[in-house]
């Protein structure tokens, strides 16, 4: 594998991956903590459904944070925005490691902590598609995919890195202290973390497509209205292939923690050590996802990876039911990382590709994180629900996440491969 990427797929990748750890750990939190924080009740549904919900709320944000951040880095650049995004998301995270509790501040805490999570939601709403484009946009056509792919690299490092440090003081502290003031350290890391990311990102121009299109006069005050005057009818395969990334992306990563703790009784550690594991492979399948797509196209690795989980569900939710923590983090690699990284590879590069250099900021955003903040931030909510609805059972939440993922395989159909990977026509002999 001839590995050809640039120093603004390195900064960009560095980047999402300190503002990514902000999300994540957000994530792992709902999943494990801000139940009995922010939501105590009589009644420990309620308060994991609750926040769950306000894992949601992020991303219900999305879109809306990533419209406006895409609209304007349209106009004025990539650059810009996503100096923006990582500001939006360090605040953010910082003040939730200063909220007071539910016992301290009563229905004030929640109210912000959603706040919050809105913040959030706006900041990563343009960040991974920023990131995307910067790294897509400074690369050759032959290795957009490797390059477009890379940023998927810097989710995973942000959230291994989360999920390490949230593991390290959850380990080095009694169950009470955690739960006192312990779970605020990682947030708290947030303020140095956006100051590592604003310093990486200095280094990085903009996209010399961007610029190239800006200079020529190419560039449009309207991207949003252009979007839809010349592009409307690659939106909606645009919110399809981004459906089984979601799904893959957070049933495994949020809600299998929550599913390990309280329905199979193991302990959070164990949940935590596969994401953690699922996290470091992905060094080596998200680059080999991205050569993939160069080399045999974005449809066939799409296809591949969102039927290989919706097949996968069944073994996954059957794997954790074990209890056996080598099985468990096996179910992690099989669903988090192998068939994530195929998906998010493919996706990536097609959504990098699917739009004019004009629009493209706007329109990323716009199919990316409208299918993020409907499946994405609904599908721990909805899984639980679906497993409470059902007496236990598993295969509720198996069948709604696998016909999702196949929604994607559909969307794939109706998007092109570039030039270069289509294949030739057939040379036809003439009839006499």
């Amino acid at each position: 594998m001839a590995l050809r990427i640039s120093r603004a797929t390195v900064a960009s990748t560095v980047g999402t991956a300190l503002e990514w750890y902000d999300f994540s750990l957000y994530g792992t939190a709902a999943a494990l903590v801000l139940p009995q924080v922010f939501f105590p009740s009589g009644n420990p549904l309620a308060a994991t459904l609750s926040s769950l919900a306000t894992f949601a709320v992020g991303f219900f944000a999305r879109p809306v944070g990533g419209v406006l951040i895409g609209i304007f880095g349209d106009r004025v650049g990539r650059r810009t925005m996503l100096f923006i995004t990582l500001l939006l998301m360090a605040v953010a995270s910082t003040l939730i490691g200063v909220l007071p509790s539910y016992a301290t501040a009563g229905a004030f805490a929640p109210v912000a902590l959603v706040v919050l999570r809105v913040v959030q939601g706006l900041g990563a709403g343009g960040e991974y598609a920023g990131a995307m484009l910067m790294s897509a946009e400074h690369a050759e056509t032959r290795s957009r995919g490797l390059n477009a792919s890379a940023p998927t690299l810097g989710n995973a490092v942000g959230a291994l890195v989360a999920t390490g440090v949230y593991f390290l003081v959850q380990s080095t502290m009694s169950k009470e202290d955690f739960l006192s003031y312990g779970w605020r350290i990682p947030f708290l890391l947030s303020c140095l973390v956006g100051v590592a990311g604003v310093i990486v990102r200095l280094k990085v121009s903009d996209s010399p497509e961007f610029k190239q299109a800006k200079e020529e006069g190419r560039s449009t005050r309207a991207p949003l209205r252009e979007l839809f005057a010349s592009s409307g009818h690659k939106i909606i395969p645009g919110m399809l292939v981004s459906v089984a990334p979601n799904v893959i992306s957070y049933l495994p990563s949020v809600y299998a923690l929550t599913y390990l703790t309280k329905h199979v009784g193991v302990a959070s550690w164990v949940g935590l050590v596969g994401i953690v594991i699922a996290n470091a492979v992905k060094f080596v399948t998200v680059p080999t996802a991205g050569w993939l797509c160069d080399r045999f196209g974005r449809r066939p690795v799409m296809t591949i990876g969102a039927i290989s989980a919706a097949v996968l569900f069944y073994p996954f939710f059957f794997m954790l039911d074990t209890g056996t923590p080598v099985v468990i983090w096996a179910a992690f690699v099989l669903i988090y990382t192998l068939c994530n990284d195929l998906t998010l590879a493919s996706q990536a590069t097609m959504m990098s590709e699917l739009f004019d250099v004009r629009y493209r900021y706007t329109g990323v955003t716009f199919t990316r994180e409208i299918a993020g903040a409907i499946v994405g931030g609904c599908i721990p909510f909805v899984a639980e629900a679906l497993n409470d609805a059902s007496g236990g059972k598993t295969w509720p939440i198996v069948l709604v996440s696998s016909l999702l993922c196949l929604l994607s395989v559909v969307g794939a159909r109706f998007i092109k491969e570039p030039e270069h990977l289509r294949a030739p026509a057939v040379a036809r002999t003439p009839v006499a």
